[in-house]
């Protein structure tokens, strides 16, 4: 019989339901603190040998059950779509998924993102309900999951029982019979819910149990080690002198005589091992070791490091450079697939890079330009084209990554936009809120360009000129004073139109609200028409008036007063005006 790998397992959920708690109680350490806001920035490797796996779960043994699988590789994922994009040849990297949910929570748009890509992948997973302890009235009176449920108080068992049959219709909505696991019986037909606290540690036993059983009843077949060695770079790491590639190796045996190529935008970069090193049990920590087997977290320090991108897959060489290169391509080509219009982005890695596309794509938005590595030049000339073409695309997105010093320089003259976090759901909203808020300018703009707002209070103290043309001093109380705006009085009688706005004795072609400046105005003589005037305003038309207000979420306050004030004026003119 060939020899049983580790299944590797990943831990999916949204952003902060506690998926690095969980596997924290799992594995028994404290990653949680170290992460960026809480949240999981990196994808990250644990392996856990089946006797540490055991004595976190006694009830393993106490049931009698026999596992042949040698443990679990856990991958803690960052944000909720990441996950799904660390894939080998013809799958998804994880053989079996935790989803990780808030039972306080419910399901999230996010988590709803999850269950899709589970779906669309076929990977089979579990879902552990998380924050069980965060229930009104919950407390711990046995280390029997089960038990415990049945000794909580009526209201706490009857809160519990709602929001758990809750998630059951949710699930039910994505075509899932879900069950708690202790009702379950048939797992190929019923999705496990296995309430729990990652905090507290209850129900983890359960979960270790659930999850060990489904190993090794129902991916045995699929678990058999292959005969080529294939795997993923996670991440390049640099220490003191030296460049590793810190990766999963998924299947087969690699050895340090192995020559291998890993996949890049370009041809295959081939490679000798100079270093193998493999992840020890339950630690951050790597060992040199001449063979490593899978499914293993590795780290390898490579004879020709040069170009090698975060993300890309590997297999061994043997003489089929060709069929290597024509499997890398269609790998990567199929998941880079951009838009002849869109924004540019910018990743730390392959893995990153597809996270960020997708959940871009899932917003509606069109990428033009991807990329791993740092913003440079290049990227800020093509935002720049798109300043042209269109403004709501003059966008670079970076995540996890920073600009080149060049582009620190350029940025400053630049009208490019660039948004960075270290945080991908952050960025996404960034994003959301730039593209409103340029649409919103572009769209005033239109508006604006047709027709001008305007109140302006005659400040009668600074007449310069009674006639050829009037010039006075006036107050911008709405909107704002251009040259070429009609104007009418309160009564709305046609005064003229503006022909100057001088603002310390400048020529300006425009004042804002707020300022003092001197007008001219032509064909009037101050003295007979403004001389009992307070205010002047923008004599619209009723098409333009109409634009404005069909527009209103564009305009500022003191615009929308200004032209509430001139339907006033319209209506007294038995014109049926509104806003």
């Amino acid at each position: 019989m060939k020899q049983i790998r580790q299944p590797i397992v990943t831990v999916a959920g949204h952003v902060d339901h506690g998926k690095t708690t969980l596997l924290d109680s799992i594995r028994k350490t404290n990653v949680y603190d170290t992460e960026a806001g809480g949240i999981t920035q990196k994808i990250s490797f644990t392996k856990v040998p089946i006797n540490h796996i055991k004595k976190q779960c006694p009830l393993i043994d106490l049931q009698g059950i026999q596992l042949d699988i040698p443990g679990f590789l856990f991958i803690d994922t960052p944000g909720h779509a990441a996950f799904s994009h660390l894939r080998k040849r013809g799958g998804s990297l994880a053989d079996i998924a935790i989803l990780l949910i808030d039972i306080t929570d419910g399901i999230k748009p996010q988590t709803q993102e999850v269950i899709e890509i589970l779906k669309l992948n076929k990977i089979p997973f579990i879902v552990a309900l998380n924050k069980i302890d965060n229930i009104s009235g919950w407390r711990k009176q046995s280390n029997s999951l089960k038990e415990n449920l049945d000794k909580q108080s009526t209201i706490t068992k009857n809160s519990f029982q709602e929001k758990i049959l809750t998630l059951i219709g949710s699930l039910h909505h994505h075509g899932f019979n879900a069950k708690p696991y202790y009702e379950v019986t048939d797992f190929t037909k019923e999705l496990a819910l296995i309430p729990c606290s990652a905090k507290s540690g209850e129900g983890i036993q359960e979960l270790i149990l659930t999850l060990a059983g489904i190993s090794e009843k129902f991916l045995k077949e699929n678990l058999k080690l292959g005969d080529e060695p294939k795997g993923v770079i996670l991440e390049i790491k640099k220490e003191k002198d030296m460049q590793y590639a810190e990766s999963i190796l998924y299947d087969g045996t690699l050895k340090t005589s192995d020559q291998i190529a890993i996949a890049s935008f370009d041809d295959p970069i081939i490679s000798k091992i100079r270093v193998l090193e493999e992840i020890q049990p339950i630690s951050n920590k790597f060992k040199p070791n001449n063979e490593v087997i899978a499914s293993t977290g590795i780290r390898l320090q490579l004879i020709n490091s040069e170009g090698i991108l975060p993300g890309m897959p590997f297999k061994i060489l043997n003489n089929n450079i060709e069929e290597i290169k024509k499997e890398f391509k269609q790998d990567i080509g199929d998941k880079l697939e951009t838009n002849e219009r869109g924004i540019i982005i910018k990743a730390d890695s392959l893995g990153s890079l597809e996270a960020l596309m997708t959940l871009l794509k899932q917003e509606k938005i069109d990428i033009i330009k991807a990329g791993i590595g740092s913003i440079n030049k290049k990227d800020l000339i093509s935002a720049e084209t798109n300043l042209r073409e269109d403004p709501t695309n003059a966008v670079i997105v970076g995540f996890n990554v920073e600009e080149d010093e060049e582009v620190k320089d350029l940025i400053k003259e630049s009208k490019t936009t660039i948004l960075k976090n270290e945080v991908i759901y952050k960025i996404i909203e960034d994003l959301i809120k730039f593209k409103e808020e340029k649409e919103n300018e572009i769209r005033r703009g239109k508006l604006i360009s047709l027709a001008t707002i305007c109140k302006l209070k005659i400040l009668h103290q600074y007449v310069f000129r009674n006639s050829n043309p009037a010039v006075f001093g006036a107050a911008v109380e709405g909107g704002k004073a251009k040259p070429g705006t009609p104007l009418m009085d309160e009564l709305g009688n046609k005064i003229a139109k503006l022909r100057d706005v001088q603002e310390n004795n400048k020529k300006v072609p425009e004042a804002e609200k707020g300022k003092e400046i001197a007008i001219s105005l032509p064909g009037l003589m101050f003295d007979r028409v403004l001389a009992d005037k307070e205010y002047l305003y923008s004599d619209l038309t009723e098409n333009q008036f109409k634009k404005f207000k069909d527009n209103k979420d564009l305009l500022r306050q003191d615009e929308i007063q200004t032209l509430q004030k001139i339907a006033e004026i319209k209506r007294k003119e038995k014109v049926t005006w509104g806003v």
